[in-house]
């Protein structure tokens, strides 16, 4: 197969309708993840499971579905995904323990149903405590294993670039009959 000898036999008019087309997936893409942001009220709408810290509840690469309504109270045994100063990576555990003073200001401890300690030792240093701002979502559904394609594409980053590579290469190669 000889990527670029295609590319050369099409003419212009051709080349140019697969590049736009590439361009129509690619933002069709980005409209379709920015809808679900404003639909579930989540940065971050979907996540992956990257560890075994919530098994069995869910297990390493399992797909994440959240929304993050900011008049639902947190409640003790709700499962969310929190982001850390300092850390770019969002962690997905439970609620353990509910703090709530007498202003209403609401603060809980989590921890992984698989650890053995709560989550204070990864909180940054000085902080005991979760807030509100500190979430990403609430867990509200998953679809297992799905997000496998997510993790193996981190571990090996010349896995990703071939698969993009191909599939770039079929959009823009790929004639309308």
């Amino acid at each position: 197969m000889d990527l670029f000898g295609d590319l050369r036999r099409m003419n212009k008019r051709q080349l140019y309708y697969q590049v736009l087309n590439f361009a129509m997936i690619v933002s069709s893409a980005l409209m379709i993840w920015k809808g679900l942001i404003v639909v579930t009220g989540s940065e971050s709408p979907i996540v992956v499971v990257l560890s075994g810290s919530m098994e069995p509840a869910f297990h390493r690469g399992d797909l994440l579905f959240l929304t993050n309504f900011h008049d639902d109270p947190i409640r003790a045994g709700e499962i969310v995904v929190f982001k850390v100063e300092g850390r770019d990576i969002p962690i997905v555990h439970r609620v353990i323990k509910i703090h709530e003073r007498e202003n209403g200001n609401i603060k809980f401890l989590t921890k992984g149903d698989n650890n053995e300690v709560d989550d204070r030792g990864l909180y940054k240093e000085g902080q005991n405590w979760l807030e509100k701002k500190d979430v990403v979502g609430r867990a509200r559904g998953f679809l297992p294993y799905v997000g496998m394609v997510t993790i193996i594409m981190n571990d090996y980053p010349k896995f990703k670039y071939a698969l993009l590579a191909v599939m770039g290469a079929y959009v823009l190669l790929k004639r309308e009959s």
